[in-house]
């Protein structure tokens, strides 16, 4: 089966073997003091053990196979590193193995019992995106509970280390850092790539310099989106220039009267050109976004619209992030309304029903559980102050519960979302280890695994 040798290691490591099973192959018979640490990388399995075999003490480390001519073929016998291991263990004890000094090694078999192999093979065979599904309910509520609040730190520590990564990048400019966040963001999930490729093609010192010009912010996200090309007069033609107009709205280049979406868009056309060679930009292609299965209101148009707005609103979004105290305060930050045109439109070709054009309450909330709070939280952990991080923490238990179908199939497994930290936690939980098959790794798939046959 799969992970026959993570199975050994775990079955040594909580001591779930028959206790009278573990005797030399010379029949000497074998205490567990200490199984030792596990070792992830590598090296032995485990390190610093303490075992008594016969009346001997010993104190090294353990290594452990599915069959004992597996350490030759891994090269063991000829590896300093090895010389340390005091016993080898194995499901099927088939030779004698000797270190690199040439001292034979104890050896014993190793025994899974019979439920847990059972346990094991239901788990990992599992054709159900949660192994563990039909168990679920039976499991006491404070096991799942106590895992969860594990889980959801251990999420947000995942997306410090990703924050980390673009702070090294950034030279430590947690307004770089934040502005590349929150507009991968801006994507809602389908974008999320491009709209970070946008950012990181786009540095956030440039937008902060039109600060003070919504038409220009809009002007340099749109034109390095790749939004600004098109056929015909879109086109750029290597002037630099758009066919111009007279004061009566017609193009001078084809004698017709343009729409006010046109105009628009020659305008921020004409304006991205010049900041394009201003600050010598090569945009992105403009397919990369996707609008397939996308609602209106969700177009990358009117999502770059609504991120140009919230940009321009405030030079130092990160710091006014910081200050805040209460969930209130931080969700007022996304109540942010587009330029005019994007309140009657929803690309730059079609009209819509005239609307605020503002985040809707599922959108704002998205934003606080993927942006601010992972944010509060990386930035609390690099400067050593606890303050930030419990803010992040009080941040997801006061939102919501997500909508999400991985939140729906741990509902109707009978785990019940109380907030968004809940439902972080179950994210974490099915990503890093449902869909990874790592029950082994597994608090809950731990319980499942040790479960006695009724």
């Amino acid at each position: 089966m799969p992970y026959k040798e993570e199975l050994l290691h775990y079955i040594w490591k909580f001591r779930l073997y028959p206790h009278d099973s573990l005797v030399t192959t010379d029949g000497e018979g074998i205490e567990v003091i200490d199984p030792g640490m596990h070792n992830l990388h590598a090296g032995p399995d485990f390190f610093n053990a303490k075992i008594r075999i016969g009346d001997k003490m010993w104190a090294g480390d353990v290594e452990i196979h599915r069959s004992s001519d597996e350490w030759e073929r891994h090269g063991h016998h000829t590896d300093k590193a090895y010389n340390s291991v005091i016993l080898h263990l194995s499901e099927n004890v088939n030779r004698m193995i000797i270190n690199q000094r040439g001292q034979q090694i104890p050896q014993s078999t190793l025994a899974v019992p019979a439920r847990i192999r059972k346990n094991a093979d239901y788990l990992i065979y599992s054709n159900s995106s949660l192994p563990c599904r039909d168990y679920l309910p039976s499991l006491p509520e404070v096991v799942v509970r106590s895992f969860l609040n594990t889980l959801a730190i251990e999420r947000l520590e995942r997306k410090t280390n990703d924050i980390y990564t673009h702070l090294k990048h950034f030279k430590e400019s947690w307004d770089e850092v934040f502005y590349v966040l929150l507009t991968r963001n801006f994507g809602f999930g389908l974008n999320s790539d491009v709209f970070e490729r946008l950012a990181l093609s786009l540095p956030f010192k440039y937008i902060r310099r039109h600060g003070d010009n919504l038409f220009q912010v809009e002007a340099l996200l749109f034109g390095q989106a790749g939004l600004l090309e098109g056929p015909g007069d879109r086109r750029d033609r290597g002037d630099g220039e758009t066919g111009r107009s007279g004061d009566d709205g017609a193009d001078a280049q084809t004698g017709r009267t343009r729409g006010e979406g046109e105009d628009y868009f020659l305008q921020l056309q004409h304006e991205y050109r010049f900041l394009k060679r201003k600050y010598s930009l090569t945009p992105l292609e403009g397919y990369l976004f996707k609008r397939m299965r996308t609602r209106p209101h969700s177009f990358p148009e009117m999502r770059i619209a609504q991120l140009a707005a919230l940009l321009q609103s405030s030079e130092r979004l990160f710091s006014l992030v910081l200050e805040r105290e209460r969930v209130d305060d931080w969700i007022s930050l996304f109540f942010i309304s587009p330029s005019p045109f994007w309140q009657t439109h929803y690309s730059f070709r079609k009209q819509s029903p005239e609307s605020s054009g503002q985040l809707g309450s599922a959108s704002r909330q998205i934003l606080l559980i993927n942006s601010v709070a992972p944010v509060l939280f990386a930035y609390g952990k690099r400067t050593a102050v606890e303050g930030y991080c419990d803010k992040a923490i009080h941040l997801l238990e006061s939102l919501k519960p997500e909508r999400n179908v991985i939140v729906s199939e741990f509902r109707e497994a009978g785990v019940i979302s109380r907030n968004a930290f809940d439902t972080q936690a179950l994210i974490q939980l099915r990503r890093a280890y449902c869909d990874t098959r790592k029950c082994l790794f597994c608090r809950i798939g731990h319980t499942l695994l040790v479960k006695s046959e009724k």
